[in-house]
């Protein structure tokens, strides 16, 4: 079946007073003209181009944002095909452009220019982050049920009108669109999560699966800095994940979210390699906690919490507190299980998940999944959602949606014929290697996007077993994740507050918010550790007369550097990274 190819791309014309963008429509002869002095934004047509312009070849137009030298019109210069989805081309943005409305910088003083600049780079990051997904002729955004429970006016909608708002990342940068409905068609929402799209067999049948993670930009942000949840609900890194198969034209799919454990908790990195959860004494938890499972009840219907983190050392005061607060909000349509997903799989002993899985299988079968025959004929909606989290809600809670996903799968391809009575994906070695393989690749996407580095654990998803290897990997990523929430999540926030709107940029602003006087013992601590401890190991490599002479200086400068070092460690909050820009609730 061939898909809509439409015009998924146009052309941008630059003149030192416009920019010109060519719609994407076929045949469309509408061009999008923003005038770079007054901001303001017209439509015009192909013939008023001049000449002269400077044309370049693009895919689509992420927005607008302000920075200290003005406006810059941010567009997609790179795509990758990343698959069809029913009839429609899913797209895989690669690269950008960042263009100044302004044509020099001369208006700028050397702090302005280098506050601009900061702000530059933030933008950058962010888009430099793998998982930026688009298309000009599908509503990414939304799963398929609740596309087909909408009405035909929705229908009708632009792409940026009927988007959810929840999953266009974008957003904030085309607000000014947003407030123009003749331009509407002019901006791309665009989705940051993971897409893959296969064309399998099994049995000889062919049929599409699909897997999409979609990443909430509602208290989005890093790792260490962004937990738990705000005033309204929105837990920190929310992602709906749903899994599709498409066979002779029907279609099914299954739905999973992952968040946050939902109240008010922090976890701010502080040089320890575990920082020790804090959860908050001076708000009322019940108060967002409701507010999230509300709207979840609302999006998804019954929720079945499933909570992965330990239940001893730090992380038992958070499953305690969540397991109270379920029970007080006495909602028969929330359940809550607790599974202690490292002491039962201590050992390597993995086949445990099965424990869990049996302990859901009533539940997951109640829920069903949603099923649209080929004449688009809904036959089964899926009537509630599981909802998993560990800390992170990353390594293990990616296992287990993807075993929970697997059984779902398992009853579609019956249902649809695809499989025989009896037969087991796990048996289909092709399929379950390329279904793995997705699994890891999704929780490496995510995790990358959140913590900084790929997932863990991704050996059991990939083959099934936990290897020695695996455990050898897991170690350095916890090191390069240790190094990136200590000493670069600070900019990573910055980056992602600017980009989502969490932090406006105000040109009347002459205090700058990146000049913050650090203390002297910022700087003067970390150097006497460094010497002290380089004069120790040149002691013991460079020994005096005596061996007692020897120890004395040994003894001197390693209590130096280790006493330099307690007092670093003590203060270790002041020593981090931290963000610069939003300093509110979220942040305490």
């Amino acid at each position: 079946m061939a898909a809509k190819e439409g015009k998924d791309n146009s052309s941008r014309h630059i003149t030192p007073e416009k920019f010109y963008v060519e719609a994407c429509d076929d045949g469309a002869n509408d061009v999008l003209a923003i005038d770079r002095v007054s901001t303001e934004v017209t439509l015009t047509v192909k013939k008023d181009i001049p000449p002269s312009s400077v044309t370049r070849q693009i895919y689509g137009i992420l927005g607008t944002i302000r920075l200290v030298a003005g406006t810059y019109l941010i567009v997609i210069t790179k795509k990758r095909k990343v698959g069809e989805f029913f009839n429609h081309l899913v797209w895989k943005a690669m690269d950008f452009d960042i263009l100044s409305y302004k044509k020099t910088m001369l208006h700028l003083t050397d702090i302005q220019l280098q506050d601009n600049k900061a702000f530059l780079a933030m933008i950058s990051h962010v888009l430099s982050v793998d998982g930026f997904y688009f298309s000009t002729t599908y509503d990414l955004t939304h799963t398929l049920q609740r596309l087909a429970n909408t009405s035909p006016e929705f229908q009708e909608m632009s792409l940026l009108e009927r988007a959810d708002p929840r999953f266009v990342w974008n957003g904030h940068l085309l607000r000014e669109f947003a407030a123009q409905p003749e331009i509407h068609r002019f901006a791309t929402p665009v989705l940051h999560g993971f897409i893959t799209m296969y064309s399998c067999s099994i049995n000889g049948k062919y049929f599409d699966w699909i897997l999409i993670s979609r990443r909430s930009c509602f208290r989005a942000g890093v790792r260490y800095y962004v937990r738990g949840i705000d005033s309204e609900g929105h837990a920190a890194n929310f992602v709906e994940t749903e899994q599709i198969a498409h066979y002779n034209g029907s279609k099914a799919s299954f739905v999973q979210t992952r968040g946050s454990i939902p109240f008010f908790w922090s976890q701010r990195p502080n040089l320890k390699y575990k920082p020790k959860p804090q959860i908050s004494k001076s708000v009322n938890h019940m108060d967002g906690f409701q507010r999230h499972f509300d709207s979840q009840i609302i999006s998804y219907g019954k929720q079945v919490i499933v909570n992965l983190v330990n239940q001893k050392g730090s992380e038992k005061p958070l499953e305690q507190t969540f397991s109270q607060m379920v029970n007080s909000l006495a909602n028969g349509m929330v359940r809550y299980v607790a599974f202690d997903f490292h002491k039962e799989c201590s050992h390597m002993r993995w086949d445990r998940l099965q424990i869990l899985l049996d302990r859901l299988a009533e539940q997951q079968d109640e829920f069903g999944y949603f099923l649209v025959d080929a004449d688009g004929k809904v036959v089964i909606q899926q009537e509630g959602i599981f909802r998993s989290n560990c800390m992170d809600c990353l390594d293990r809670t990616n296992v287990i949606q993807s075993l929970l996903a697997r059984r779902s799968l398992q009853a579609q391809l019956q249902r649809m014929g695809v499989l025989h009575v009896g037969q087991r994906i796990e048996e289909q070695a092709e399929f379950e290697k390329l279904y793995k393989n997705a699994w890891a690749d999704n929780a490496n996407a995510c995790a990358k996007q959140y913590a900084g580095t790929g997932a863990l654990k991704t050996d059991y998803t990939r083959t099934g077993k936990r290897t020695q290897w695996g455990l050898v990997m897991d170690s350095w990523k916890s090191l390069i994740r240790y190094y990136k929430n200590n000493f670069s999540d600070g900019f990573r926030q910055d980056a992602i507050d600017l980009f989502l709107g969490n932090y406006s940029v105000d040109e009347a602003d002459s205090v700058s918010p990146f000049r913050v006087q650090k203390d002297w013992k910022f700087l003067a601590l970390p150097i006497i550790m460094v010497v002290a401890f380089s004069m120790c190991i040149i002691c013991l490599l460079m020994a005096g007369d005596t061996w007692t002479e020897t120890l004395a200086y040994v003894l001197f400068w390693g209590s130096a550097s280790f006493g330099t070092l307690a007092i670093i460690l003590y203060n270790g909050k002041d020593f981090v990274d931290a963000p610069k820009l939003v300093q509110k609730e979220k942040m305490d």
